[in-house]
């Protein structure tokens, strides 16, 4: 007779959403590449990669809050990964940090020995850069301010602070998009235009994400689904908010400020 062994990790199911945010994930980056001609591929793609997120979050969630399967050890775990996570997201900036002090410090023939390259017009740093600024460090006081409101186990504060945090994370985007069409250069116009789009684009990309990761858990406060000891989800929305601000804050004073 076979016994059955207690374990202190959680032995996860067999689940669809690994395999389905593969192919999504590589269908999103192929739909990049053709872009030009497939338009609305891209956008059918992103909207599926969201789709299966949001179906695997679920399924997270229901098996932490529900059923119990998330113990200190599997929290513990989970909190490593996202250490991880942010660290290889780090080195994945760095790299666009890297490309650009590259081309800045040693500009070449071809763009005339000059940086910025000749007929490329930079963005004024103290113009709409640093409103951004200002609101993504406001939304990292108001992201921390929820998060002490629910350690103290004060709620109402927690969830008017998230709501803050979302709309400066959505007010944000809004600035990013309208510098974008106001830009007197494009992603072709030189190896300056393609570190500025490439680097300030990604943010943008990681600015949404988590925008909508803090609107997720908003609406699991909304269900009472957080207490003041078991908020982990809403605990690695605080952690990749404040990355995307430290990123945002070596963009401004990197890329528009210095290379301005």
């Amino acid at each position: 007779m076979k016994t059955m062994k207690l374990s202190d990790f959680h032995l996860v199911d067999i689940s669809p959403w690994p395999l389905m945010m593969s192919l999504t994930t590589a269908n999103t980056i192929l739909s990049l590449y053709i872009k030009m001609n497939f338009l609305s591929c891209l956008l059918l793609m992103t909207i599926s990669m969201i789709f299966v997120f949001f179906l695997w979050s679920r399924d997270i969630m229901r098996e932490s809050t529900f059923q119990g399967m998330h113990p200190l050890k599997v929290q513990l775990s989970l909190k490593y990964g996202m250490i991880l996570f942010i660290t290889s997201e780090v080195m994945f900036f760095l790299s666009f940090f890297w490309t650009f002090f590259h081309s800045a410090l040693s500009p070449t023939n071809e763009i005339g020995n000059s940086w910025p390259s000749w007929g490329v017009e930079p963005i004024n740093p103290f113009g709409i850069p640093l409103l951004n600024t200002l609101v993504l460090v406001s939304s990292g006081v108001s992201i921390t301010y929820s998060h002490h409101s629910m350690l103290n186990q004060n709620f109402n504060f927690t969830i008017l602070w998230v709501v803050i945090t979302v709309l400066l994370g959505g007010y944000f985007t809004i600035l990013q998009l309208m510098e974008y069409m106001t830009s007197s250069f494009s992603i072709m116009d030189s190896v300056y235009g393609s570190i500025f789009f490439i680097s300030t684009g990604f943010h943008g990309i990681h600015v949404l994400v988590g925008t909508l990761m803090i609107l997720y858990s908003l609406i699991r406060l909304f269900s009472f689904q957080f207490s003041s000891a078991h908020h982990l989800m809403f605990e690695f929305s605080c952690w990749y908010w404040h990355f995307v601000d430290l990123i945002w804050l070596f963009l401004f004073l990197s890329i528009y400020w210095w290379g301005f």
